[in-house]
């Protein structure tokens, strides 16, 4: 692939050269010293992640653990879910895009009692419908922080609010979240986080993470839960720093390199960088002339990792010829999923994006829409993003 190919894809996201220098080397055994190592630093690493995302550095979670799996976060989401519900234990899905909607399904797997919230994908989650479907049978409540479909994040602060006046469960999907914005475990009342490796941690898809609090370990039920996703299981073996089953060591490798490099640029001037490249995609983009597709409303905020534009209406249902457009000039991005296919298109700056990407990426956008006919003032398009970015 060329050197100058540009990844901005919400996930797989590009890697550094350390990271993959690290899965190159030779092989051990899982069962080994040499990996327990790996799996300690590793931990040590999304640890600090999860607990100290804020922008002091602040630490909003003590005495977690953090439970590295070998499964992407949908296995994580399913763990979660399938070691804290009974089959006809009462769970809360909340809905608005393509991964709340995966918990809901997840949950109607594992339980004959579910309640959706539902809104139309892109559209925010009112917290007085949270109100009215939780319950003080309620066994767990599910919600996407950062929803990756839409470009929307959610008000997990609000809902956890919610959840802790009934006594119930609060998993959460952290994964284009985690590692590139604020997230507060115990200020949210959270139980269970979930992130993927391949998103913000910026490490190859394959792995993923959870972080279980000490106040809900007690409460999981693995027998109940898919063998491979017993999470008791899981963190007994965490003490000794392996996983139940055979690790894939190169991976587990990436992202403890991945995260040492994450711990010395300090979560607070990631989360700002993170912040600031967002506000130059959005500016930039509007600056083309193009119209944010989500609708953020009431608690609900733009997502500051996955930034969605709605197409122009004359591409709308046939936007090949823009998305080769784009390709063309060495940049990915992408369309919508579900029936937003066709509609809109998704980038991220998660990672260690750099701000001249960012302004490549409005550039290029600008350049494909042109080239397919569309009036982009790509000029203005590109000075709009410069400005956010050189702005601290």
């Amino acid at each position: 692939m060329d050197d100058d190919f540009l990844l901005l894809n919400p996930g797989p996201v590009p890697v550094r050269q350390s990271v993959l220098d690290a899965m190159a080397e030779p092989m051990v055994s899982h069962r080994s010293a040499e990996f327990e190592a790996v799996y300690e630093r590793a931990q040590t690493g999304v640890e600090y992640v999860f607990e100290q995302s804020t922008p002091t550095e602040r630490e909003t979670a003590a005495g977690g653990t953090a439970l590295l799996l070998n499964g992407t976060a949908t296995m994580g989401m399913e763990a979660a879910v399938a070691n804290l519900v009974d089959s006809d234990g009462h769970v809360v899905a909340l809905v608005n895009g393509k991964f709340g909607r995966r918990f809901a399904r997840i949950a109607e797997r594992h339980s004959e009692n579910v309640t959706r919230v539902d809104v139309p994908w892109g559209e925010s989650i009112p917290l007085s419908a949270v109100r009215d479907a939780v319950q003080p049978d309620t066994q767990l409540v599910t919600m996407v922080h950062n929803e990756t479909s839409t470009g929307l994040q959610n008000p997990v602060w609000g809902v956890g609010d919610v959840v802790a006046d009934h006594d119930a469960h609060f998993v959460v999907d952290g994964v284009t979240s985690v590692g590139g914005d604020v997230f507060c475990v115990d200020d949210w009342n959270v139980d269970v986080a979930i992130t993927d490796a391949q998103k913000a941690l910026e490490t190859p898809p394959g792995i993923s993470a959870v972080y279980v609090t000490s106040e809900v370990r007690d409460e999981f039920d693995g027998e109940s839960a898919p063998f491979y996703e017993d999470l008791e299981w899981h963190l007994r073996k965490a003490e000794s720093h392996q996983t139940p089953f055979t690790s894939a060591v190169p991976l587990f490798r990436g992202m403890a390199e991945a995260v040492k490099a994450i711990e010395r640029e300090g979560m607070p001037a990631r989360i700002a960088r993170h912040h600031r490249q967002a506000r130059a995609f959005r500016h930039g983009f509007a600056a083309l002339g193009l119209e944010p597709f989500p609708d953020a409303a009431d608690h609900t905020v733009l997502s500051n990792t996955v930034t969605a534009m709605s197409l122009p209406e004359s591409l709308r249902g046939d936007p090949e010829e823009f998305f080769a457009a784009v390709e063309e000039r060495g940049v990915s991005i992408s369309g919508g999923q579900a029936h937003l296919g066709g509609e809109i298109f998704r980038v991220s700056n998660m990672g260690s994006l750099r701000g001249d990407q960012v302004v490549r990426g409005v550039r290029v956008v600008g350049e494909a829409l042109s080239a397919v006919g569309i009036d982009a003032d790509v000029d203005a398009g590109v000075a709009a993003a410069r400005e956010r970015v050189e702005t601290n």
